[in-house]
């Protein structure tokens, strides 16, 4: 999933007013990206430099911003003085309110360093997608037994002065002045985002042996065609000046993406009875003092990655398959914390406290059914289709499942709901079940009806796990096959709902600024 990022960076520093100048560097986690301009003699610096990367919502992206006090020409920055770092991941920037995040500077012992603004906007005309109808009079007849089947190609040049086709528009049979069917294409496509640059337009005669005759050809731009229907869009075919070609309509819309949605997420922890004791080795539910066990370790990589994406970091976490105290109650929906009246964990570190509390006063039982825990988070997901909020259940499991058919029909139901399901399986058990409820290649059915969506997304945790069992090889892959599927299936749901996201916020604008347009 890449997308084109802009970085702004605002620093508010309570340092010395600086001789020469300050300067900030801008990092990938081991990887300097880049440095800033330097701005003289201020304490509250505004960068203009922006610099553009590509986001993946499924990777864990790291950032380190450092400021320096620049005081001579020298590159080398153990030359100048450090005023402060801050660590934070390029998801944290995009999930914040107006994809801003403030946070304080930091990297010097005892000292306030300052404040820093970070805020990404995704590039708007890498998204935009034009439509655009076209016809033509007084074209040439190539048919000996009767008139032309013309159609049109559509060229974007590159960089070398070459053309690469971008589109080519349905034949139009038997007619000197077709009208051919409006058209999307997306800007991209078309021109590269360049309004400026060449697009070259063919037209043939449709022949069914493959053979089409040239007719003739005309150039246009964007910037022009973005006029819409004027005089300036209709078009002489050179090597045949009396036809003409005569744009009919024009018309621009943003593709929404991913990242122009809010979202909520929610994660369920499942207790199944196959699990074993949680005082027992054996039991995927182990409690080791000296490691995570493997329940733990799935939930730490993937909760890292969607932590950032939720604003105020609480999640609600329910468990399911156990008896509960002080009668041995079995539930299928029980909160991890114990609190029925606010099951809501503080972060992921809340939730691995809350789970790790919970292994101690409940006794693990089945049946394993899951879904009653489909249903709770699809109940929520129903009353919010507004687009507003969108939810993620996270399922760690062992494999067991009880009541496939209901799950199925859960599954079936919720896919018409803004919720998708990611399914973790720990152990060494067969998982075909779950494969079965990915749907990736059969789509889940129950009762004769096909799901609408394709919500559900599966991985085995043990294909991410060292010889041992005991160590992942990497949390990073597991996040990030784990989470590929969710903005695709958060589009599917905005796209066929038609809903759109709420219009940005005005710039924002810093203390003593009349207006803010820098960004780096």
């Amino acid at each position: 999933f890449p997308a084109v990022i802009n970085q702004t960076v605002l620093a508010s520093s309570p340092q010395r007013y600086v001789k020469a100048g300050q300067l900030i560097r801008y990092m990938l986690i081991k990887t300097t990206f880049g440095r800033t301009e330097v701005i003289d003699n201020t304490l509250n610096p505004d960068f203009v430099r922006k610099y553009i990367l590509d986001y993946f919502f499924e990777e864990k992206q790291n950032l380190r911003f450092d400021l320096y006090d620049v005081d001579s020409k020298s590159p080398d920055l153990s030359k100048h003085d450090f005023l402060g770092q801050v660590f934070c991941t390029l998801g944290e920037i995009v999930g914040s309110p107006a994809s801003r995040l403030e946070k304080p500077l930091g990297g010097i012992p005892g000292k306030k360093c300052g404040t820093i603004i970070l805020s990404a906007e995704e590039l708007s005309n890498c998204r935009d997608s034009a439509t655009m109808q076209f016809c033509a009079n007084k074209l040439d007849k190539k048919d000996f037994f009767g008139k032309s089947d013309p159609f049109m190609v559509f060229y974007r040049s590159n960089e070398d002065g070459t053309f690469t086709i971008c589109h080519k528009t349905e034949v139009v049979k038997n007619t000197l002045n077709p009208v051919w069917q409006p058209f999307t294409i997306p800007v991209r496509a078309l021109c590269n985002g360049d309004y400026d640059r060449t697009i070259k337009v063919e037209v043939y005669d449709w022949d069914r042996d493959g053979s089409h005759d040239f007719i003739g050809d005309f150039t246009t731009s964007y910037r022009e065609l973005a006029r819409g229907q004027s005089q300036f869009n209709v078009y002489e075919v050179r090597h045949f000046s009396s036809i003409s070609v005569t744009l009919l309509s024009f018309s621009v819309e943003s593709e929404f993406t991913f990242l122009d949605y809010i979202k909520d997420l929610i994660n369920i922890m499942n207790f199944p009875l196959s699990t074993g004791n949680p005082s027992q080795s054996t039991s995927l539910h182990y409690m080791n003092p000296y490691q995570l066990n493997a329940y733990a370790m799935a939930l730490k990589a993937v909760g890292e990655i969607i932590q950032d994406y939720d604003s105020d970091k609480m999640f609600p976490a329910l468990g399911f398959g156990a008896k509960l105290p002080p009668d041995g109650r079995v539930s299928h929906e029980f909160p991890l914390n114990g609190n029925l009246e606010n099951p809501y964990c503080n972060g992921i570190e809340g939730i691995l406290e809350a789970y790790h509390e919970s292994l101690k006063t409940v006794q693990l039982y089945g049946p394993t059914n899951f879904a009653p825990v489909v249903n709770h988070v699809a109940r929520y997901a129903a009353a919010v289709q507004d687009g507003s909020q969108y939810f993620v259940l996270l399922i760690i499991t062992d494999g067991v499942i009880s009541d496939m058919a209901q799950t199925k029909e859960a599954i079936v139901n919720a896919a018409k709901l803004p919720m998708s399901i990611i399914i973790v399986g720990v152990g060494q058990a067969e998982f075909d079940a779950m494969v079965e409820l990915d749907g990736d290649d059969i789509r889940v059915s129950s009762r004769g009806k096909l799901a609408e969506r394709d919500i559900v997304q599966f991985v085995p945790f043990r294909d991410y796990m060292d010889r041992t069992g005991n160590h992942v090889l990497s949390m990073a892959r597991l996040a990030k096959d784990v989470l590929a599927e969710i903005p695709d299936q958060f589009i599917s749901y905005m796209k066929t709902r038609g809903v759109k996201p709420n219009p940005a916020p005005p710039p924002y604008t810093p203390p003593g600024h009349t207006h803010h347009h820098t960004q780096i």
